[in-house]
């Protein structure tokens, strides 16, 4: 063994109570999909490191590099802006001080077992190891990944970059234009009295925010069907016997900058009401490879009352954000696996560990639930707080968040639904049951939009009176625009009254465009003009001033571009979406359906020979049915289980996805032991 494997199993196995491996069983399906079994939680999180090693140690690895500040030493410059962004934001420190005390006794065992799981892979595995400063991994390693993660969610990344640039006039980011989407309805809006569930998240189909999908189950309570990010202990969005839950993001205003008065005279001092105080200097070491040339190099920055600060040639900034105090995430997203009620998980949820994401809910007693969930602040009146505010006075110093219960949210609607899609909470059943906008503090900044998504799911929704499960999954799959055009960021309805005689060279694709169904399927002709326009638009786009409202010349312009990009690629002007655009992993492309903002949302970008391929968008999709027989279950994933070429899971899930199709997950143990098709202990 040599001396690297020797210090990883040196640190892994003395400092932690020992798994043993025999304890855990790994049960691979028909579609390579992992069902761990084991004694204790601690077992499953041990054979879920192990498992997941096996399908994509490359990412896992990745991350923790990030959050550990040894990106850069891996990749380059590339990977600078992460590492500085993980001491920035003191994610050691924090961890380091509040490890002991803040995260439970009975968070540890999982998050240690989790870190010797893969410290053991590390070991046997040593050819695939990236860097061998990362191990041995360590729950506060775990930890610290976790904190850079939940940071850049609340946009704090975003702030970090307009200071860095000396662009100090900031406004709000833009709702992205990928999104996802969660609905559910109980008995009062479905035939059959049952309780549904749409989990629909959209992220990158590859990367570290790319879903692996997991069957986790102990003889401790745990036996949940989900999915998770690389290097999580544990399922982030699914459902269990009782329960489940999904994710969208949504964007209050979760993070604020500040701007200190500096003293005239003295350097490194700032006012804060007639007092000053003093800056405390600090530098992120940073390891990265130039040509192949490993350097150090160090960049300052400071920390203020308010927060970590940064100097640009305006003055100095502090960035201020929940997810900077906060520690205990991964425990809160651990006990709402375990949860069994919508009592039991409501009470997690007053942990406020989470600091942002809404939160989608149903259960096998008929519950539905919504909230725009995050830890907001309680911030003083009279200030612009979409904007820079004042670093002088402790006014302005927030150290509250509103409790769970003071958030937007819905209990049961009597109209037998919610619906989100990264739209405003106040638009999340019907107008009996919606959050009212005026019983929230505007400098949250909910949102207050509506967006295609949303305004198409509402118009499917409340069209039927009752839904079946057939209905259920027609709505889940719906991938058409709404009529009127209905972006949150953009106007393009001018489209619809150009008059296509006065353009004669693209009358065709103008009269097609005006006809089309809207639909985004494959075999669209009239989808595939469209996302090509949608494309060529981009450009555009960044140039106009708000409201983004595009012009019929910027749209003529536009469509003369699709057509001669048409002819030069394809040789007609006769391009169906799928096409033009694919799904594409390793050597298999296949034509896709989907766009951005529909309900099947697609993201895509360039990729060869004039086409463009998805890179976000639709990825993991989880349909569940609480009958009074238990939960039904239905899922795929974009790709398949294994990030390895040469493994028949690389992208055994493509040819379901592309065709609106699932497989049936089960929790019955004897069902899963008689399919599968590998049974082993992870050693």
């Amino acid at each position: 063994m040599n001396r690297f494997c020797c210090l990883i199993a040196l640190c892994s196995f003395t400092a932690f109570a020992q798994i043993n491996p025999n304890d855990v069983e790994i049960v691979r399906d028909a579609f390579g999909v992992p069902h761990i079994f084991g004694k204790t939680d601690a077992d499953v999180a041990y054979g879920l490191a192990w498992a997941h090693a096996e399908d994509d140690f490359t990412t896992i690895q990745q991350g923790y590099l990030a959050g550990n500040a040894l990106l850069g030493k891996h990749i380059g410059t590339k990977g600078a802006g992460a590492d500085f962004i993980a001491q920035f934001i003191g994610s050691k420190e924090i961890v380091e001080k509040d490890y002991d005390q803040k995260i439970s006794p009975a968070y540890k065992k999982i998050a240690e077992a989790y870190a010797q799981g893969l410290n053991r892979y590390a070991e046997l595995h040593p050819e695939e190891v990236l860097e061998e400063e990362l191990f041995p991994l360590t729950p506060k390693r775990l930890l610290r990944y976790a904190q850079l993660q939940l940071f850049i969610s609340s946009r704090g990344d975003y702030w970090v970059k307009r200071i860095l640039d000396n662009d100090v006039k900031l406004e709000a980011p833009k709702e992205e234009m990928t999104g996802s989407n969660t609905f559910a309805f109980n008995s009062a809006k479905t035939t059959d009295g049952n309780t549904y569930l749409a989990i629909n998240t959209h992220q990158p189909l590859d990367g570290p925010v790319s879903w692996y999908e997991a069957h986790l189950c102990s003889e401790e309570g745990t036996n949940i069907i989900g999915a998770l990010f690389a290097g999580t202990p544990s399922i982030l969005i699914g459902a269990n016997q009782h329960l489940g839950w999904a994710h969208t993001v949504n964007y209050p205003d979760k993070t604020d900058v500040f701007q200190l008065e500096m003293h005239p005279n003295k350097k490194d001092q700032y006012r804060v009401d007639g007092d000053y105080l003093r800056l405390e200097k600090k530098k992120a070491k940073l390891n990265i490879k130039v040509l192949g040339i490993p350097l150090k190099i160090s960049k300052k920055y400071y920390q203020s009352i308010y927060g970590p600060t940064l100097k640009n040639k305006s003055g100095y900034y502090a960035v201020r954000t929940p997810a900077l105090f906060e520690i205990r995430a991964l425990e809160q997203w651990w006990r709402m696996n375990k949860a069994t009620s919508f009592s039991e998980f409501y009470d997690i949820l007053k942990m406020k560990a989470l600091p942002g994401y809404n939160i989608g809910y149903a259960d096998k007693n008929d519950t539905i639930f919504y909230i725009s969930n995050g830890l907001i602040p309680k911030r003083a009146e009279g200030y612009n707080w979409k904007e820079v505010v004042p670093g002088n006075t402790r006014k302005t110093l927030w150290t509250e968040t509103y409790a769970i219960e003071e958030l937007p949210q819905v209990i049961q609607p009597s109209s037998g639904y919610f619906y989100n899609a990264n739209h405003s909470p106040f638009y999340s059943s019907d107008e009996v049951n919606n959050p009212k906008a005026e019983n929230y503090s505007k400098d949250s900044n909910f949102e207050t939009y509506h967006n295609n998504r949303s305004t198409r799911l509402m118009q499917l929704i409340e069209a039927e009176e009752r839904v079946s499960y057939e209905d259920f999954k027609r709505i889940k799959y719906d991938h058409q625009l709404p009529r009127p055009y209905a972006y949150s960021w953009m106007d393009i309805n001018h489209l619809d009254r150009l008059a296509a005689e006065k353009y004669p060279e693209v009358a065709e694709l103008i009269e097609r465009l005006q006809g089309w169904d809207r639909k985004a399927t494959a075999n669209s002709v009239g989808a595939g003009t469209y996302l090509m326009l949608y494309h060529n638009l981009r450009p555009y786009y960044d140039q106009l001033p708000e409201p983004k409202i595009i012009p019929p010349t910027t749209l003529v312009k536009a469509l003369q571009e699709v057509k001669g990009h048409m002819l030069e690629h394809f040789g007609t002007t006769e391009v169906k979406l799928g096409d033009y655009q694919k799904l594409v992993r390793g050597e298999k492309a296949l034509p896709v359906f989907g766009m951005n903002d529909v309900v099947t949302a697609m993201s895509a970008v360039p990729y060869k020979d004039g086409k463009v391929k998805v890179v976000a968008g639709e990825s993991y999709i989880e349909l569940v049915k609480f009958t009074p027989e238990g939960p039904e279950i239905e899922s795929v994933i974009s790709y398949g289980s294994s990030d390895h070429p040469d493994s028949p899971h690389y992208g055994d899930q493509m040819e379901l996805y592309t065709q609106f199709k699932t497989k049936k997950m089960t929790f019955d143990k004897e069902t899963i032991y008689a399919g599968a098709e590998k049974i082993y202990h992870p050693k």
